[in-house]
C-alpha cells in the first residue's frame, strides 16, 4: 500500500505541473491580465495538490482496513486517527497537528469520512462522504495558505482495493463537490466544485487515468470550476485522459488540460518529446507543448521539460 500511496503523491505532482504551467507567459495580454491568471494558475495548483493528498490519504486508511485494530497513527505522519465503527453514520477523524513530517508545507484541521454502518470500502458503490473542517495547508516557502471546508464524495465505483489490483481488470474511483469553501490567504472566499473518476488498471505495474466528469456548456470534460480569488469565472477541463504509469517510473505519460479564466486559455499537452511528438518512456525528459490564448486573441507556444 505504501506503493499505492508514492504513486497518488506522484500524481498529484503530475497534475501540479500543468496547472502551473498556466504561468509560463510573460509577455502576452495585459499586466493585469497576466497577474491574475498566474495568482490563480498558483491557487489552483495549491488547491489540487492538497485535496488530491487528501483522496491519498483517504485511500490509505480505508485500503489499510480501518476496521483493523492496528495503529493506525503510524498511517499519515502529520495526523492522528480516530474510528467511531458505532455510531451511525459511523465515522473516520483524521487530525491534523501542523507537523513538520511533510518537508515542504503544514497542515492542520480535521478530515471526517463517514458512511453508513456496515459500509465496506471494497464493496461496489462503496461511498464515503469526506468533510473539510477548517483544513488550512501552510506553504514554507513562502508562507502561502489555503483553508477548505466543506464536503465532497468519494466513491469507490467498481469495487476491489488498489492492493489487489493486479489480480482486477481495474478500480475505479470518483470524486465529487457541488461546492468546497476555499479561502485564500488574502481573506476572500470562493466556492469551487470538483468532478473526476479515476481508472486504474494493471500493465506492466499500476496504470492511472484521470478525467473530469462535469459538463459546462458544450464541454463535458471539466475537473474543476468555480470563481477565483478576484471573482473571475474559471474551468480546468481534461481534454485528453491524464495518464500516469508505474512501469514508467510513475511519470505523466500522456493527456492534456485545459484552464479557461475569463477569457484567456492555457492548453497543456503532455507525454511529448522535445519536438511535439509523442513519445513511449524516454530515458531523459518528457515534454508538454503549452499553447497559451490571451484575451485580445494573442497567442503562444512552447515545448516545456518535466
Amino acid at each position: 500500500m505504501k506503493q499505492n500511496m508514492h504513486f497518488l503523491q506522484l500524481f498529484s505532482v503530475a497534475l501540479l505541473l500543468s496547472f502551473t504551467a498556466c504561468k509560463k507567459d510573460n509577455h502576452s495580454g495585459t499586466e493585469k491580465d497576466d497577474a491574475e491568471i498566474s495568482v490563480h494558475a498558483d491557487d489552483e495548483a495549491f488547491f489540487t495538490a492538497e485535496t488530491n493528498a487528501v483522496f491519498n490519504d483517504a485511500n490509505l486508511v480505508l485500503d489499510d482496513g480501518y476496521s483493523s485494530p492496528r495503529n493506525q497513527d503510524n498511517i499519515i505522519c502529520d495526523a492522528a486517527i480516530a474510528v467511531d465503527l458505532l455510531s451511525n453514520p459511523q465515522t473516520i477523524t483524521i487530525s491534523f497537528n501542523g507537523g513538520a513530517c511533510l518537508g515542504s508545507r503544514t497542515r492542520e484541521g480535521v478530515i471526517v469520512l463517514s458512511a453508513p454502518t456496515g459500509t465496506q470500502w471494497k464493496n461496489a458503490g462503496a461511498s464515503f462522504k469526506i468533510q473539510y473542517k477548517d483544513f488550512k495547508i501552510t506553504r514554507k516557502t513562502d508562507k502561502k495558505s489555503i483553508t477548505i471546508n466543506g464536503e465532497q464524495a468519494f466513491t469507490n465505483v467498481s469495487g476491489g482495493l488498489l492492493l489487489e489490483l493486479s489480480s482486477l481488470a481495474s478500480i475505479i474511483h470518483t470524486v465529487s463537490s457541488s461546492g468546497l469553501s476555499v479561502t485564500f490567504n488574502n481573506g476572500a472566499k470562493r466556492s469551487w466544485q470538483i468532478a473526476q473518476q479515476r481508472v486504474f488498471t494493471y500493465d506492466k505495474g499500476i496504470v492511472l487515468s484521470v478525467t473530469g466528469t462535469h459538463t459546462e456548456g458544450e464541454d463535458n470534460h471539466v475537473a474543476i470550476w468555480g470563481f477565483n480569488r478576484f471573482g473571475t469565472a474559471f474551468t480546468s477541463s481534461i481534454t485528453d485522459p491524464l495518464v500516469i504509469r508505474q512501469d514508467c517510473n510513475f511519470r505523466l505519460t500522456g493527456g492534456a488540460i485545459k484552464h479557461t479564466v475569463g477569457p484567456a486559455t492555457a492548453t497543456a499537452t503532455f507525454g511529448l518529446d522535445a519536438g511535439g511528438n509523442p513519445v513511449s518512456c524516454p530515458s531523459g525528459n518528457y515534454y508538454y507543448k503549452l499553447v497559451w490564448t490571451g484575451p485580445n486573441g494573442n497567442s503562444f507556444t512552447a515545448m516545456v521539460a518535466y
